[in-house]
């Protein structure tokens, strides 16, 4: 049996990868690693929780001894690293949460695998620490086209596929670092701790960094989950700027299909970037998002378009981003399974039918019963 520590496996992307790996995986021991912020629920895994290779621990990442008891414990042999603050609004008003979290929790993780893996007789063999990242951490690009032709734009990429884009680069593996927020500052510092570890130690790590996420259990202060329940509570939709910033979006269930394949076949040492080719202008995106929503709710498609405020933009807030997934195509074979529509579609409909987990997340309850539930613990 493998023993697979999942950090933020409570979380919007980390359930995704918890589920998949306890109903995949029956000979795996999976432990579940999640301090429970506000970000993190237990009702995101209500499916598996009584499953027999699946462990929950509340812990914090930052708290080294309990991290090394853990990797004792359970004769750890690899490490899927999830947890993160990850809202960039946040990371403008507390940068400071984020170095602690995203630094020096990561920085613990490293620490408590290699001190329990080195001196093992067979050391680093069969054991593996795979990071999750960002693809904000690359800075943006440039909406523009050297052929003058304006945007969007058919445009092939290296793996031979055409997508719709805005602009003519795109965020490749081999890309100088320039994060612009504190958050991606601080997951930047995270992605040169694991491969410091590397280079260092000879651990064997792999980073990847992914675009933006949907999908269900999203946590609602994330554009699509915020607007989907305000339309239905017809709620204005604040819009940053003139709403024009493009972001590269994928399906969760895709990225943990990759996060999958690349733990289990990635070659040590190298990084992949995750990406869904799929380029939307967030003011397109939430028109697309208002449609369905109404369809879905026996609305007047676009009766809600009204709601749309805009807002003043963000600082430092970065006007493109989009991710080339080639490599990971070429070497793995992994490709996203949905097109946005058919992704989105699914989406509205999962939050529209699933409204007590939206109000227990929207009321906070949730965190005062997990509060009462560990507070002697």
């Amino acid at each position: 049996m493998k023993n697979i520590i999942i950090t933020g496996g409570a979380g919007f992307i980390g359930s995704h990868v918890v589920r998949l790996f306890v109903n995949k995986y029956p000979d795996y021991h999976i432990i579940n690693v999640d301090k429970l912020t506000y970000a993190g629920n237990l009702a995101n895994l209500k499916d598996i929780e009584n499953k027999p290779n699946y462990t929950f621990v509340k812990a914090d990442i930052c708290d080294f001894e309990t991290i090394m008891g853990i990797f004792k414990k359970y004769n750890v042999d690899g490490v899927i690293h999830l947890a993160a603050e990850s809202h960039v609004d946040r990371s403008i008003k507390d940068p400071f949460t984020f170095a602690q979290t995203n630094v020096m929790g990561t920085l613990s993780m490293l620490q408590a695998a290699k001190l329990t893996w080195e001196n093992l007789p067979e050391k680093w063999e069969g054991k593996r620490f795979y990071h999750i990242s960002t693809d904000e951490v690359y800075g943006a690009l440039e909406m523009t086209n050297p052929e003058g032709i304006k945007p969007p734009f058919t445009t092939k990429a290296s793996s031979g596929k055409h997508h719709l884009a805005y602009g003519s680069k795109f965020f490749t593996e081999d890309l100088k670092y320039m994060p612009h927020s504190p958050y991606s500052a601080s997951k930047a510092s995270s992605d040169h701790f694991v491969r410091a570890f590397h280079d260092t130690y000879g651990m064997p790590t792999i980073v990847t960094n992914c675009s933006n996420n949907y999908g269900p259990y999203q946590f609602p202060e994330k554009l699509i989950p915020l607007f989907i329940n305000n339309i239905r509570h017809r709620k204005p939709l604040p819009v940053y700027g003139k709403g024009e910033n493009v972001r590269d979006w994928l399906y969760v269930e895709d990225h943990a299909r990759a996060i999958d394949l690349i733990f289990h076949k990635g070659t040590i040492a190298e990084t992949y970037n995750i990406g869904g080719f799929n380029e939307w202008k967030n003011i397109d995106i939430i028109k697309v998002v208002i449609n369905t929503v109404d369809r879905l709710l026996g609305r007047k498609e676009g009766e809600d378009m009204n709601l749309i405020t805009y807002v003043t933009d963000r600082a430092g807030h970065d006007m493109r981003y989009a991710i080339d997934s080639t490599k990971l195509q070429r070497e793995l074979g992994w490709e996203p399974s949905l097109q946005f529509e058919e992704g989105i579609e699914k989406t509205v409909k999962w939050y529209l039918e699933n409204q007590a987990w939206m109000d227990n997340i929207t009321s906070g309850e949730y965190e005062k019963y997990y509060e009462e539930m560990y507070k002697n613990r």
